[in-house]
């Protein structure tokens, strides 16, 4: 195919070589140090994408490094896997499927093909149909069986049609109508169900059953215990038309739940789950803040897809994010990295971009199924700002292992009280300076520090970090931050010649559970085949369940 680089092993590039060199001049060399001897370090590394402003200053790179890191992504054919993805072919080559996430923020005038279809008239006529159904909601001329309107709206889903849509709906609740109740349940554990329900009325509750093939267990065994909830109230089989809608593409198995094919919107098998937020299964989302704030976010995505597809490497924000991990994971050897947005909107952002990096990048074969020679896809983790700073940064600072660090911070918040904001981003600025510069022991004691504590008190410093810094945190602007992660694990994955598009991972454990199943629900003793393990965890759970 077209995007494949001249050669498949990643380490055998000669960019590798040179950036080898690289780690090996700048491993033993301390931000400190570049600092002094760079005046210039500071706006050479700062980058602008969209209106988000990046300080890269303060990673263990030279304006070299970046050079040689540009190297790699153009000897590893970054460029024509970006414009295969942008012209449709089918880069998820383990699944044979294109990659069009792009093309759900498309304008209505841009042409997308697949396949030898213009999609983008499909996308907006589905985002139409969204909009005309979310408006009927909001206005409350959609009413529920009885008559009332509706005031809750649950979205029952699991993976990316869950993870995206509350994240989004965290992200973006100052814009959300708080007339309407939003829960989701994506948990098949019965809690999830029972607590995001208790204290709702059937009669003016809406679900959304968000499953593309309408047979995902999880979903499925959440939404027929919701369809039972709802007809224990209401009692007529006439009403899950009017409390259910569908994201799918399965019109029978929707139909035989009882709703209406009418409220049933699709999406397409060239939109994977964790890519998903801005397509159909981000209708509670528009459902929550409005069609023209959807609309906004939407406009953030196209404007950073344009500046990823557009603007040179050595510029290009997604690209340098995803050439920096690179960097971490396989030169540093580091195995985590930390989101930390200092936004308590944001709070579930971090868990969002777990699924995106790790379900994404989590391989260990290339395109061609042969054994990478690299470690590939670090462990994503965080939390929100100032609270993380009481939990782990202990570990950031002094620990053993290095952590690279993304700080989300904005200049304005959505809710202005006294000095919070202020004192929110002084530590934004802070964090990322005691991470890079640190405290030396001399520093310790001219301050008095007695000797026995100083070692104690000594701040390594060389922690690298970027910090990700714009005005305000609207629809828009999540769009952008959504898309600029996207494309960098995008561009990490082109890096590593590994499809970031499928999931087999995910597969085995449900497949194993399936015939679990039977085995812990049966009154009969079941005869086991697993390892001896697990029969014996079998045997153990029966015994106790019936204690």
């Amino acid at each position: 195919m077209s995007y494949r680089p001249e050669s498949d092993l990643v380490n055998q590039r000669p960019a590798w070589a040179a950036l080898l060199a690289d780690y090996e001049g700048l491993r033993g060399t301390a931000l400190r140090e570049l600092f002094a001897t760079d005046p210039t370090r500071v706006e050479r590394l700062t980058f602008d994408a969209c209106g988000i402003v990046a300080d890269l200053s303060k990673h263990r790179i030279t304006p070299e490094t970046i050079s040689d890191l540009v190297a790699l992504a153009e000897q590893s054919g970054l460029r024509a896997h970006i414009d295969a993805m942008f012209a449709g072919e089918h880069i998820n080559t383990s699944e044979d499927r294109a990659v069009l996430h792009v093309a759900l923020r498309a304008p209505t005038d841009e042409v997308i093909t697949t396949d030898g279809v213009n999609v983008v008239p499909e996308v907006h006529e589905v985002l139409d149909r969204m909009s005309s159904f979310a408006t009927a909601i909001r206005s409350g001329t959609w009413r529920g069986h009885t008559g009332r309107t509706i005031s809750a709206v649950v979205n029952i889903g699991i993976g990316g049609s869950d993870l995206g849509p509350v994240m989004a709906y965290e992200a973006l609740r100052f814009y959300s109508d708080r007339s309407l109740t939003m829960r989701f349940v994506s948990n098949v554990d019965s809690t999830d169900f029972v607590e995001a329900t208790h204290d709702l009325d059937p009669e003016s509750t809406l679900f959304i059953i968000s499953s593309k093939t309408f047979t995902t267990l999880e979903t499925m065994t959440n939404a027929h215990s919701a369809r039972q909830w709802l007809l224990d109230s209401i009692g007529d089989d006439a009403a899950v038309a009017r409390h259910f809608v569908a994201v799918s593409t399965n019109a029978e198995e929707v139909a035989r739940f009882g709703i209406d094919t009418d409220n049933m919107f699709g999406f397409w098998d060239w939109v994977g789950g964790r890519y998903s937020m801005d397509s159909a299964i981000g209708l509670s989302t528009m459902i929550a803040i409005g069609p023209d704030n959807f609309r906004e976010m939407l406009r953030g995505f196209h404007d950073m897809d344009e500046h990823f597809r557009t603007t040179p490497f050595d510029r290009n924000l997604p690209v340098l994010m995803g050439l920096l991990a690179v960097w971490y994971r396989n030169f540093f050897e580091c195995q985590t990295m930390a989101v930390l947005p200092y936004s308590q909107y944001l709070k579930r952002f971090p868990a969002y971009l777990q699924q995106l990096t790790m379900e994404s990048n989590g391989k260990h074969v290339t395109l061609e199924g042969a054994d990478v020679e690299v470690d590939t896809g670090a462990v994503y983790w965080g939390e929100p700002g100032t609270n993380g700073q009481h939990s782990f940064y202990q570990l950031l600072h002094q620990g053993t292992t290095m952590v690279p660090v993304d700080f989300i911070g904005f200049a304005q918040t959505n809710n202005p009280l006294g000095d919070h904001h202020d004192i929110l981003m002084s530590n934004v600025f802070a964090q990322a300076q005691a991470l890079a510069f640190g405290r030396t022991a001399a520093e310790i004691e001219a301050e008095g520090v007695p000797a026995s504590v100083v070692p104690h008190k000594v701040m390594p410093g060389n922690r690298p970090s970027t910090v990700l810094l714009s005005q305000l945190l609207t629809p828009y602007r999540l769009g952008t931050l959504v898309a600029l992660y996207e494309h960098s694990v995008f561009t990490q994955g082109a890096i590593w010649g590994i499809d970031s598009f499928d999931q087999w991972g995910v597969e085995l454990g449900k497949k194993l559970a399936q015939a679990i199943i039977p085995e812990l629900t049966s009154s009969a003793e079941p005869t086991l085949s697993h390892d001896a393990s697990t029969n014996s965890l079998i045997n153990r759970y029966r015994a106790m369940k019936h204690r």
